[in-house]
């Protein structure tokens, strides 16, 4: 599957969706569970396989069929005439007829999630970050606690349920799994929590 959103999770972008974000690609998905939707790609997969088997010169390594799919491309969108477009014209000439689209600037787009979680015996959380989970430390005193996590694309706030009260603000790093609390290791000194 190519998204997060569809799979019963949390949310969240996968790495492909992020990626397509980056790139300012919208992604549009078929529905799920209805093949009708998929009926120019099946079609054209067909088509696809049905030219490779009737090639003389079947290749034997993956740079020969490179080459025969290669060949199929030029052939499919500059030679053969397709019933489905006006006067059975072939595919390039109606791509180069219709004006381009550009991506547009998403740079400025923000991903806003809020997650409700209760804190392990450790006082840690986690949080998938395009396809990638990462585990935040909160520190034992927050142990066990009903906790909600503000995310907006790598800035995370973790704030207890009950008090309100912010527990951790931070800016995920993706090139880590755990997020650190940056204080020595150690034993702390603990703090009296009010109730």
């Amino acid at each position: 599957m190519f998204t997060t959103r569809f799979a019963g999770g949390r949310g969240g972008r996968n790495a492909l969706e992020a990626e397509l974000r980056r790139l300012g690609v919208t992604q549009k998905n078929g529905k799920p569970n209805h093949p009708q939707t998929q009926g120019k790609v099946e079609r054209f997969q067909q088509t696809l396989k049905n030219w490779l088997r009737a090639q003389a010169a079947q290749p034997a390594t993956l740079a020969g069929l490179q080459s025969l799919l290669d060949a199929f491309a030029v052939t499919y969108n500059t030679r053969r005439p397709h019933r489905s477009l006006p006067h059975r014209a072939v595919p390039a000439v109606i791509y180069q007829a219709r004006p381009k689209a550009a991506p547009g600037d998403r740079t400025a787009d923000a991903h806003w999630r809020v997650r409700t979680d209760r804190t392990d015996p450790a006082g840690k959380l986690t949080l998938r970050i395009s396809g990638k989970l990462h585990h935040i430390g909160t520190g034992t005193e927050n142990a066990r606690i009903p906790v909600l996590m503000l995310v907006r694309d790598l800035h995370v706030r973790v704030i207890n349920a009950a008090t309100g009260e912010l527990i951790r603000e931070l800016t995920i790093d993706p090139a880590r799994d755990y997020q650190p609390l940056g204080r020595p290791p150690g034993p702390q000194t603990k703090t009296p929590r009010t109730r």
